[in-house]
């Protein structure tokens, strides 16, 4: 249809109204339309998010079209992530957050900030492996960080609702505050030679091909380097595949020695304990549908010192070289074990701890125990994920998908001031990035500092003055 018709005509006007409509003329430069470019990427965000949100999981795991929203969903969340890093830094460059545009700057951060965080959130929700071994970084960072008791990376309804929902509804109301202070305040100029350009009209045509051809490379990346998915891990096919580790894991859950059990910042969603979650309530589940004797009963009916003789006894059993077929007889630990391994082969195990961990999607004490046997950190290994490696910067190690290159600080630290802090590396780590953050909210109200890249002239990099007045 021609952008002229009458009924193309109240739309375009209504855009060019909510527009800046006179600017100087270095504004209509690429590097100043870089916040538009922010804001059409998100808007394919919330275009994509309510399909996939309306659909489900299955429909973007399992058909083509769904699929490809997944990965149309993915750049678009990398195109949005880098407009607003090479915004912020064009105004840091160019001294964009001097007077009153201090607020712009602050606004800009927190924009830059829950961008990352949605983005985290979005990689949760995709429902692949991926999406488990995140999780489980995130809720570790979080509660080193001391606010996992609100916030439970594990929970995958509570972070549906966050990242459909809180946080999509926090960006619009920056985004919306932050163009108003542009709007009011105009564009920023990068030094007193700035007056030498003259005020001209906007070009917001060249501003909208410019908009276009984003939303254009966007599709097309879906198609050529769609989003990976890698079966998510399960209790069942793990024990499968080995069910020695299955049962050495069951026995730590048993014992309390486990990850769980003795994870040293012990605040929510780590609180529950382990026996009760993992070998109580499943086995009283279990128990009920047979006709067998009740060996956990009969295990806790004896004394202490019985009962830590039998589970030393199951250690050595279940970590010798050759395990046994045959059961050792009068060893009640070791035959709640064993059913419980069983169990965990049909798939009624993970299901009884779903079940028992609330409705809706509470994944909590499913991918802690999965965490427990090792296996995520072997796999995220393997494909190069882990923070170890300088964060989770793609995807998988045979995809060419860039992944969440933003997280590559968080490997940084690893690898240096945090590569010996064992102990207390999440809460040391959190430390860390929550100061740097507050410093970059805090950059422009800090004196002198503040001037550094006027004084230093950086903003030549990206910005001259023209040869002549026109």
């Amino acid at each position: 249809m021609d952008q002229n018709t009458p009924s193309s005509r109240p739309i375009r006007t209504a855009l060019q109204n909510l527009m800046l409509r006179d600017v100087p003329s270095f504004a209509n430069k690429f590097v100043y339309s870089l916040g538009f470019l922010s804001a059409i990427s998100f808007f394919l965000l919330l275009i994509t998010g309510i399909v996939m949100a309306m659909a489900g999981p299955h429909w973007w795991i399992t058909s083509s079209v769904g699929q490809y929203f997944r990965s149309f969903h993915l750049w678009a969340t990398q195109a949005f992530v880098v407009f607003i890093l090479l915004h912020l830094t064009i105004v840091f460059l160019t001294s964009g957050y001097k007077g009153a545009r201090k607020f712009t700057w602050v606004l800009g951060v927190f924009m830059f900030l829950f961008a990352l965080a949605e983005a985290e959130f979005g990689y949760v929700l995709r429902g692949d492996f991926s999406s488990q071994y995140r999780s489980l970084q995130g809720a570790d960072l979080y509660n080193g960080s001391g606010i996992g008791w609100v916030l439970n990376n594990l929970n995958t309804g509570q972070v549906m609702g966050i990242h459909i929902a809180v946080l999509p509804l926090t960006l619009i109301a920056l985004i919306v505050a932050h163009y108003f202070l542009v709007r009011v305040l105009g564009i920023s100029k990068p030094s007193p030679a700035a007056d030498a350009y003259p005020v001209v009209k906007a070009n917001h045509t060249l501003l909208f091909w410019r908009g276009g051809t984003v939303i254009a490379l966007v599709a097309l990346l879906a198609i050529v380097f769609p989003s990976p998915y890698l079966s998510p891990l399960t209790i069942s096919k793990i024990s499968k595949d080995d069910p020695a580790l299955i049962s050495q894991t069951l026995l730590k859950e048993f014992d309390g020695t486990s990850d769980t059990a003795t994870y040293k910042n012990n605040i929510a969603p780590y609180t529950f304990d382990s026996r009760t979650v993992y070998i109580q309530t499943p086995y009283d589940q279990l128990i009920a549908t047979q006709s067998s004797p009740d060996q956990l009963k009969l295990f806790l009916a004896q004394p202490a010192e019985v009962q830590k003789t039998q589970l030393e006894a199951a250690t050595v059993f279940y970590t010798s070289d050759q395990v046994s077929k045959v059961l050792p007889k009068g060893n009640q630990a070791i035959a709640v074990v064993d059913s419980l391994t069983t169990m965990a082969k049909s798939g009624l195990y993970e299901a009884a701890l779903r079940d028992n961990n609330g409705a809706g999607y509470q994944t909590t004490y499913v991918v802690r125990f999965l965490a427990d046997t090792g296996i995520p950190d072997e796999t995220a290994t393997k494909l190069n994920m882990t923070t170890d490696q300088y964060g989770m910067v793609r995807e998988e190690a045979s995809s060419p998908t860039p992944g969440a290159w933003w997280l590559a600080p968080i490997g940084l630290l690893n690898h240096t001031v945090l590569a010996k802090d064992e102990d207390n590396g999440d809460r040391d780590g959190a430390i860390i990035i929550g100061t740097s953050l507050l410093l970059l909210l805090a950059f422009p109200f800090i004196p002198f500092v503040n001037q550094l890249p006027e004084k230093l002239r950086i903003y030549k990099l990206i910005w001259r003055k023209p040869r002549s007045k026109q």
